[in-house]
């Protein structure tokens, strides 16, 4: 071939298919100043409004503790007879101070004996007994070291399949109904929202209970909150389940 010979032209490149241009975020208007107002009182409430509402619980505590000794202890003994001006918490203070006696005083021999006496006491009596029985199992129960009473928060299905309820463990069923019943039953308090001092007592059986790793006192914000209030490790976990990361084990049923 001449090499004078002019050359044919070289094939264009294929062209590259164009990248779809990403729309741009539409910028939100910026607020007026009435709704940066808002937001800035809206803010101001969730901040003092806790520590504000826990502050006024805790001293209408103390002022009743305070009226209940200061109607106890004579006149020639309140501190205003002796100071110009009043001392807030001296009444709880004292009480601590005095339950604490008492727990030392029955810890010993002597302190036994009395309360055996007491005891022998308050049985005869034939109303008095019977309330006086009840209350001292329930605070031995709950306070006990050993106690597993409102140890644990366990979700069962209730009221009906397929819905799901918080519950408190209050301990293993034995007696009468554990003996009419084939599987093995625990006592399970569900509470009521938003008042948890009140609920229902259900007998399930131990497989049909799940066990959370809710400590008890997050359980019982959250029934008081209605779910509003959810504890910080289940928002970690619904945000690394977002994330794409691996979620964590499932609960585990109930021993």
């Amino acid at each position: 071939m001449d090499r004078n010979s002019p050359q044919p032209p070289l094939p264009e490149p294929p062209k590259l298919p164009e990248a779809p241009e990403e729309p741009r975020p539409k910028l939100l208007p910026r607020p007026s100043l009435a709704g940066r107002l808002r937001n800035y009182f809206l803010a101001g409430v969730i901040v003092l409004a806790p520590v504000s509402i826990t502050f006024w619980i805790v001293w209408q505590v103390i002022e009743l503790v305070d009226s209940l000794f200061k109607s106890v202890l004579p006149p020639a003994y309140h501190p205003e007879r002796w100071l110009p001006f009043s001392i807030p918490g001296l009444g709880a203070v004292l009480m601590v101070g005095l339950i604490t006696l008492i727990g030392m005083l029955t810890a010993g021999y002597v302190g036994r004996s009395i309360m055996r006496v007491g005891e022998a006491i308050l049985n005869r009596m034939p109303v008095i007994r019977n309330i006086y029985g009840a209350l001292k199992q329930i605070f031995v129960t709950v306070f006990s070291e050993h106690s597993q009473s409102f140890r644990e928060v366990v979700l069962l299905e209730y009221p009906r399949r397929g819905t799901w309820a918080i519950g408190f463990v209050t301990g293993t069923t034995r007696g009468e109904i554990q003996d009419r019943v084939e599987p093995r039953l625990i006592n399970v308090f569900v509470p009521t929202t938003p008042n948890p001092t009140s609920g229902f007592l259900l007998f399930v059986p131990r497989e049909d209970v799940l066990k959370l790793e809710m400590s008890v006192e997050e359980g019982v914000k959250m029934v008081i909150s209605g779910g509003i209030v959810v504890p910080e490790r289940l928002q970690q976990a619904a945000a690394a389940a977002l994330s794409g990361q691996p979620a964590t084990r499932p609960p585990a049923t109930v021993d």
